[in-house]
């Protein structure tokens, strides 16, 4: 039996704080890639209780995600935000998902993420982080923008962090770390980027950053 609105959202400000469940649930997030840090992201922002999610993936669920990536073997060949929006729906039946099956340009970016309050960036490619960094940063100052930078290999856990580079600008991850081979990416050091992403949106969201 699926717990009511009104019972899940008395269960999240137990834990929360009745006035920061508020806020969480009239935020509306971003989050650009579906992938290793995407996915993450979206469902520890989808347990917090986050009232919207926009997301925004062009591609499809591959067995060689499957070790880092919040996917099931049942949903290989769907496309991923669509997957992902099920996942969630599973986890927090009343988070509202938007879902796009594109890929974000710069010609498209800011139409997709207008609406936004907080942008997160999870893209694995240099050329799509540093496209997405230049349109929001130039079209959409406004916006808080959550990147990540740096979560392969098997380094210490301790050198990923959360770094405030403008007012409105965080970056997550050890800034170090390529990701350009599969073989660099585990589960719990992408995990570990991707919880500092939700939870700097969190602390966004409550008026910590």
């Amino acid at each position: 039996m699926i717990p009511t609105k009104e019972e899940f959202t008395k269960a999240l400000a137990s834990k929360h704080g009745k006035a920061l469940q508020e806020k969480l649930g009239k935020a509306t997030v971003a989050v650009c890639g579906a992938g290793g840090l995407g996915s993450n992201i979206s469902i520890a922002l989808a347990r917090t209780g986050i009232g919207k999610l926009i997301i925004i993936d062009f591609d499809k669920v591959e067995i060689t995600n499957l070790n880092r990536q919040q996917y099931k073997v049942s949903q290989l060949g769907e496309y991923k935000a669509e997957a992902l929006a099920s996942n969630l729906k599973e986890i927090a039946p009343y988070v509202e998902v938007e879902t796009h099956n594109i890929l974000i340009t710069a010609e498209n970016a800011v139409e997709l993420l207008e609406s936004a309050d907080i942008i997160c960036e999870a893209f694995d490619k240099a050329e799509n982080k540093a496209m997405l960094t230049n349109v929001v940063l130039e079209q959409l100052p406004e916006k808080y923008y959550v990147a990540g930078s740096g979560m392969a290999g098997l380094d210490s856990a301790n050198n990923i962090k959360t770094r405030k580079l403008t007012e409105k600008f965080f970056l997550c991850g050890d800034t170090v770390s390529d990701i350009a081979t599969e073989e660099s990416l585990v589960a719990p050091r992408v995990l570990l980027c991707a919880a500092h992403q939700a939870h700097t949106v969190v602390r966004i969201i409550a008026g910590e950053s």
